[in-house]
């Protein structure tokens, strides 16, 4: 009687205690990546990059509220948020709020799908339904009918009203020290309102240092960058894979983008050219998916350096 059910016994344990983890313990386990990044012309003094990036916020989230204003110890020379900033309709106060310190640093955003749509239940193994099938967001999917609207606007005025730079679908530059960047970003692709036709391009002759922002990371935004020449690109929206397997991975990654790169540093070449490409895991999880398995919520800080050789 104990060997027949012992085993499925201690397999439901082990389950309830993985999934409890998932819930509770890990969404809340915030970390901070470092990353250099060797992107700067010769000369140039390093710079340091704050990432921020699908936050998430619900209601209630003291913790990452607390860890979020905490980042501004760091001290960057500027920050870039690349979206997803909201799950619930009426966070914005708490991402303005958790924001507020790091506000006081030079810095741009780009909004993601739930900056301007409210969440709604889904069945996780659709991600993986999707990934076979080839289709993800609105690419490929029937558009999205009685979505809740979120009061975007109300986070833009906010980020604008602290000097942060707007980059949908435009350029932007940031004087930092007397270094001039250049940031050229872009609406979210994921929702079909990126437009690269209006900040193609390339690099412009002005800046000391150009990169590229997006929120979702699909490959015909970094093609787009990587063959006008753009060294770095920073993206968001995939959450690392959110549940990944010990020892393997991420199994999504909610784009065409492949699994290996589904966070951190990488590359990407298109045309002869190669940039680097760096994915936020993020710090937060859609508030009717709030788990994370082997995969920990976290900010980057980028130390772009001289290019090798």
């Amino acid at each position: 009687m104990r060997a027949r059910y012992g085993v499925p016994l201690g397999i439901t344990a082990v389950g309830a205690a993985g999934l409890a983890y998932a819930a509770a313990i890990e969404p809340r386990s915030f970390r901070l990546r470092r990353v250099t990044v060797p992107v700067l012309p010769s000369g140039m003094r390093p710079l340091r990059v704050l990432q921020v990036s699908d936050i998430h916020m619900v209601g209630g989230q003291r913790k990452k509220q607390r860890w979020l204003r905490s980042l501004a110890g760091l001290r960057p020379d500027f920050v870039i948020n690349t979206g997803d900033n909201l799950s619930d309709p009426e966070g914005v106060p708490e991402v303005l709020d958790a924001l507020g310190p790091l506000m006081e640093f030079p810095g741009a955003y780009v909004f993601g799908s739930n900056d301007y749509y409210g969440p709604r239940p889904r069945n996780p193994a659709r991600y993986l339904l999707e990934k076979v099938q080839g289709r993800h967001g609105l690419n490929g999917n029937p558009p999205v009918v009685g979505a809740v609207h979120n009061p975007w606007e109300d986070l833009r005025d906010g980020f604008d009203a602290a000097g942060w730079q707007n980059l949908t679908n435009t350029r932007g530059t940031l004087k930092v020290e007397g270094v001039s960047v250049e940031l050229t970003g872009l609406d979210d692709p994921h929702i079909k309102r990126d437009r690269y036709a209006e900040v193609a391009g390339g690099p412009s002759d002005t800046a000391d240092f150009s990169m590229g922002v997006v929120h979702a990371p699909y490959l015909r935004v970094l093609d787009a960058y990587a063959a006008d020449d753009y060294p770095l690109v920073l993206a968001g929206h995939t959450h690392g894979g959110q549940l990944c397997i010990p020892f393997y991975g991420a199994l999504v990654t909610n784009c065409d983008l492949d699994t290996d790169r589904v966070k951190g540093l990488s590359t990407h070449t298109a045309e002869g050219r190669t940039a680097y490409l760096h994915v936020s895991a993020g710090c937060g999880a859609n508030r009717y998916t709030p788990f994370r398995f082997a995969c920990p919520p976290e900010a980057t800080l980028l130390t772009l350096v001289g290019r090798e050789g």
